[in-house]
């Protein structure tokens, strides 16, 4: 017997649309349902494999499903968890993939009160600079991050379902309070797409932009292969976590105030130091990754 009977993926993009593929593959799921706003999108992934039926009203979908995943960008959370409430059986999990958490939480406590038992906020640590369903793929998980940030309310069996599922994934499955969650991936997730995002804006808003980027190589393509990522769903991201974003933000201004500084006097010595302390950081995480490691 399949961990889940009916999965219904809201959202069949890469990180919904390779949920579905590698519980698919790992015979870890019996049908799953597509439900979205771009009836485009869905027929691809009926097209490509991802899901077996198409969804256009939230009772057809949640029709006697186990599991429901909501895998679209965090912005539009709070108005499909008002549609999708009066339809909920008793016995169907949710959860999310947002990389936000606080925002989430509060529109679960919003819009999906009667549920709480049964509403598992979660974020996988796994992404590209390509979306959609056709940049879906099985093994999106494997080796990666899940964080659980469960709630007080929650039934411990709804949180095994969504650690299970996960881990059918090939995820690592870790928990983490909501707060700690939003402030880490603001430094190490949030801010990295932002400054990313910042430098190919600047670069190519200048009058040589053309000579500029015909001259860029792999070390421009490394720092900005996130700008690259989904526009809005990282608008809903950084507006949901400002609060921790505007902290990093701050402190990494700080960080380029001294680089400033000692640009401005010639410190060789001081610069080649903090270099060092930053490459000796950087590498001693990498050693971790295989090399075509790519999490977000």
């Amino acid at each position: 017997m399949a961990l889940i009977g009916k999965l219904v993926v809201c959202g069949v993009g890469l990180i919904g649309g390779s949920f579905a593929l590698a519980l698919r593959r790992r015979g870890a799921v019996g049908h799953i349902v597509g439900v979205g706003r771009k009836p485009a999108s869905l027929e691809r992934a009926l097209e490509l494999g991802v899901i077996d039926e198409i969804a256009t009203d939230w009772a057809t979908a949640l029709d006697g499903a186990d599991l429901v995943l909501l895998a679209t960008p965090v912005g539009q959370l709070d108005a499909i968890m008002s549609a999708m409430a009066p339809h909920l059986g008793p016995n169907t999990v949710v959860t999310d993939a947002g990389s936000t958490k606080r925002d989430v939480i509060e529109a679960i406590y919003r819009r999906l009160d009667a549920q709480l038992p049964r509403a598992v906020p979660a974020h996988p640590i796994a992404g590209a600079e390509k979306s959609g369903v056709d940049a879906a793929f099985a093994d999106l998980f494997v080796g990666r991050k899940v964080v659980v940030t469960p709630l007080p309310e929650n039934d411990p069996a709804a949180v095994e379902r969504v650690r299970a599922a996960w881990a059918a994934c090939g995820a690592t499955v870790v928990d983490m309070a909501p707060q700690e969650h939003d402030r880490v991936f603001a430094a190490v997730s949030h801010l990295p797409h932002l400054l990313a995002f910042g430098l190919v804006h600047d670069l190519a808003g200048r009058a040589n932009a053309e000579l500029l980027f015909s001259h860029a190589a792999s070390g421009f393509r490394d720092f900005t292969r996130i700008a690259g990522s989904h526009p809005e769903m990282w608008r809903d991201i950084c507006v949901a976590n400002r609060q921790a974003l505007l902290a990093e933000l701050d402190q990494y201004l700080a960080e380029l105030a001294y680089l400033r500084a000692l640009l401005m006097a010639g410190d060789g010595a001081r610069l080649e130091q903090l270099f060092d302390e930053a490459q000796r950081a950087r590498n001693a995480w990498a050693a971790q990754f295989s090399p075509t490691s790519t999490a977000e």
